[in-house]
C-alpha cells in the first residue's frame, strides 16, 4: 500500500488539492472492480483540521495535522494562489516536515505553482524543476539556485516531481500511476478524465510578455525598442551604440536581467508576434514570415517550433478558428 499525503495550504487552487485525491481513489476503484486489491491510502493533511479557501468560500476538512503524520511515501504540494511571498511566509510551517519526509525516504510532488513551496525547502536547489510558464520569471528571481525548465509538463530529479501550469499537472498524475501500477491502467485513468496523456511540453501555452521585472533601465530601454521594432534587422552593436554601453557589457547585462541574450530576446518577441498573427489573421506562413522581419523560410520554421514546440502550420491549425472550416 502506497501512503499519499496531499497537504491543505492556505491560500491553495482547491482543484489542485482534489484533483490528485480524485485519481488516485479512481484508480483504487478501477483496480477493485478488477478483483485487485487497492494501492493508495490517499490523506489530506494540513497545518490545522480545517482550512478555508479561495475567500472562505470553501472549507477543506483535513484527515490529520502535519504533527500526526510520521510517515509517508509520497507528499503532494498542491498549487498556490495570490501573491507568492505572502502564500510561502503562510506556510512555512509545511516546510521542515516536507524535508522530513524526504530525507525518510518520500518522493515529493508539486503541482503547478506549488513549486514555489516546494523549492523553499531547499531540496530544489542544484535541481531540474516546472512551473506555470507565467510565473518563470518570478520563481527565478526568488530561487536562483534552483534550474527552472519552462517548457517541460513534467519534471522529475532525485525523486522530487514538478509540473507545468494549471490542468498540465493532470499529464504528471497519469505519469505517477503508471510508475506505481502499470501503463494500462494509466490509460484508463486518462480515458476517463479524458486527458491526452502524451502531452510533454507547455511551450505552445507559452506567452512571451518580456522580462521587465529587474531594475535595469538601459536594458529596459532596450527591450522597448526592440519590441517596436522587431520588423527590422537588429544587431547587437547597433543597440550598444545607441543606448552607449560597450558590446560585451550590454549582452552581460541583458542576460543578467532578463535570462536571454539579445539575440534570444530579438527571437523570443519575432515569435511572439508571429503567434499572434497565426491565431487572428488569414495569412499564410510565408506572408507572417516576412511580417515579423524573417526572410529565411527555414530559419524561421526552425526558430518557431523550437519556441513553441510546433511547427507554424501546426500552431496555425491550433489556434485559428478560421483554419478549422
Amino acid at each position: 500500500m502506497k501512503n499519499i499525503t496531499i497537504l491543505i495550504p492556505e491560500n491553495a487552487v482547491l482543484a489542485s488539492i482534489n484533483d490528485p485525491r480524485n485519481i488516485f481513489t479512481s484508480v483504487n476503484q478501477f483496480l477493485q472492480s478488477a478483483g485487485k486489491p487497492a494501492i493508495f491510502c490517499v490523506q489530506m493533511v494540513g497545518l490545522t483540521k480545517e482550512v478555508k479557501l479561495h475567500d472562505n468560500i470553501f472549507t477543506v476538512h483535513a484527515d490529520a495535522t502535519i504533527h500526526e503524520v510520521e510517515e509517508t511515501d509520497m507528499v503532494f504540494v498542491p498549487a498556490l494562489s495570490g501573491d507568492m511571498q505572502t502564500a510561502l511566509e503562510l506556510n512555512k510551517d509545511f516546510l521542515p516536515w516536507i524535508r522530513k519526509q524526504y530525507e525518510n525516504g518520500a518522493e515529493v510532488i508539486s503541482l503547478c505553482v506549488g513549486a514555489f513551496l516546494l523549492a523553499s525547502t531547499g531540496l530544489l536547489n542544484g535541481k531540474r524543476c516546472s512551473t506555470h510558464w507565467l510565473f518563470a520569471n518570478e520563481f527565478r528571481a526568488m530561487f536562483p539556485e534552483v534550474e527552472l525548465v519552462d517548457d517541460k509538463i513534467i519534471t522529475e530529479d532525485h525523486g522530487l516531481y514538478s509540473s507545468g501550469g494549471a490542468s498540465s499537472y493532470w499529464n504528471l498524475l497519469l505519469h505517477l500511476v503508471e510508475k506505481n501500477v502499470n501503463r494500462e491502467m494509466a490509460i484508463r485513468a486518462a480515458k476517463y478524465f479524458a486527458i491526452d496523456i502524451e502531452r510533454d511540453s507547455q511551450a505552445s501555452f507559452m506567452i512571451f510578455n518580456g522580462q521587465k521585472g529587474h531594475e535595469d533601465d538601459a536594458v529596459k530601454k532596450a527591450q522597448d525598442f526592440i519590441e517596436k521594432n522587431f520588423e527590422d534587422k537588429i544587431t547587437l552593436d547597433q543597440l550598444s551604440d545607441m543606448f552607449a554601453i560597450g558590446r560585451r557589457s550590454l549582452e552581460r547585462r541583458f542576460k543578467k536581467a532578463t535570462n536571454n541574450t539579445v539575440m534570444e530576446y530579438i527571437k523570443r518577441v519575432k515569435i511572439e508576434a508571429a503567434k499572434k498573427r497565426f491565431e487572428t489573421s488569414r495569412k499564410n506562413i510565408t506572408e507572417v514570415m516576412y511580417d515579423v522581419g524573417y526572410t529565411d523560410n527555414k530559419a524561421f520554421r526552425s526558430t518557431f517550433k523550437k519556441v513553441t514546440g510546433l511547427s507554424p502550420i501546426a500552431y496555425k491549425n491550433k489556434y485559428n478558428r478560421s483554419a478549422l472550416f
